[in-house]
Formats: C-alpha cells, structure tokens, sequence
C-alpha cells in the first residue's frame, strides 16, 4: 500500500477511535498533514481550538509561528509532515495525560513508519520523552541525536515561545541546522550524536515550557 492511502487508512481508524478519554468531547480528530514521504516530520503535544475546528495540526498562533520559522530555511508545510502525541484535542488546552499519550502511541509509531522521516523534530517536552525520557528539554534542545536509524531533533514547543518572547530567537537558530541536519541524515548521519554541534545552553528553568 502506498504511504499516502496508509496515512489516509489510518486516519480513518484514529476518527473512529475511543481508547481514550479525549474521544468523548473532541469536535475532529486530528491526525496529521503534509507530505506522506517527508524527510522531517514535526511532533507536537496535542491539538488546540483551531485544531480541533479544522481537524488540522498547528493552524492556531502556535501554527503560524511554525510557518514563519519554515518559511526562513525556505521550506512550506506541503514538504514536511506535521503531527501530535495525541489526536483528539484535551479540555481547555490541559497538557494530555500520560494513559491519553499512551493509547494514541500505536498511531503515532505507525505514522513515523510509513513517513520514515530522516529527521524528526519534537516540539516540547512531551514529544521529546516519546523518544529519550525523563530529560529537560531546556538543556536537551538543540543537540541532534539518532534514535533507531532517525535523527531526533528536540526544540521548545512554538507555543512557548508564544508565551516567552526570549525564546524565539533559540527556536530560529535550532530551524537554521535543520538544512544541515537532513544532508547529514542523507549521508548516514556520521557527525550527528548527541552532542554535536549544540549551542551553548543557560540555566534557565522555564514553569509550564511544552
């Protein structure tokens, strides 16, 4: 089957779906969108009002935010494949509960299949411990690291950038490696590591970062 009609197989099954709480008050499911051969699939946290309207991921101010940051390493949605830990969109923006993340894993894990994506960014904390638990993403973003054959990319969520003006110019420098970081990928990902090329971090310590 091809990658565009499991994507779309799939999000059928994820607008049928109740294995979870969210299932009861959500307006659309929302599965994804953009590319279904990406190299870079972008992982946010969960949907928000617009999302939940449209059924479409990051169309809100989060959403626009992430546009602006394509359109500076001249990349649109269209090239890339836009996704969340969970699909349904959580009461009044709460962050998702860890047994919602966990019923919606299945669908995340066969989306990153079928993609196969070079690199994925995790927006935010809850993304990242998808793949590497129980690290701050304050002191995490920025460092590419490979994680089963894919380059996993972590940087603060758009939306806490929203919040912390401060934080804009940290989520434009970590887009700018992103060209980079794909020519890498495609040649094996040799220098890519946990540390490579990470910019200097501060001690900051952010309440309520995604």
């Amino acid at each position: 089957m091809a990658s565009e009609d499991r994507l779309a197989a799939l999000a059928e099954r994820i607008a049928a779906c109740d294995m979870c709480g969210l299932a009861k008050g959500r307006g659309k499911t929302v599965p994804g969108d953009g590319a279904a051969d990406a190299d870079i699939m972008f992982i946010g946290e969960g949907p928000g009002f617009y999302e939940d309207q449209r059924g479409l991921p990051f169309v809100g101010r989060a959403g626009e935010l992430l546009n602006e940051m394509l359109a500076s390493i001249s990349l649109r949605r269209a090239d890339v494949f836009i996704t969340n830990m969970v699909k349904c969109r959580p009461p009044n923006n709460r962050d998702p509960f860890p047994a919602e993340i966990s019923a919606c894993s299945g669908h995340l894990d066969e989306q990153i299949e079928t993609v196969r994506p070079k690199v994925i960014v995790a927006l935010g904390r809850y993304s990242f411990s998808k793949f590497f638990p129980n690290e701050a993403i304050s002191k995490a973003r920025g460092k590419p690291r490979n994680w089963r054959g894919i380059v996993v990319y972590p940087m603060y969520h758009p939306a806490a950038a929203l919040r912390n003006g401060g934080l804009k110019a940290r989520l434009q420098d970590d887009f700018a490696r992103l060209p980079e970081l794909i020519r890498e990928a495609a040649n094996g990902g040799a220098s890519v590591s946990e540390t490579a090329h990470a910019p200097a971090q501060p001690a900051e310590k952010q309440m309520g970062l995604f």
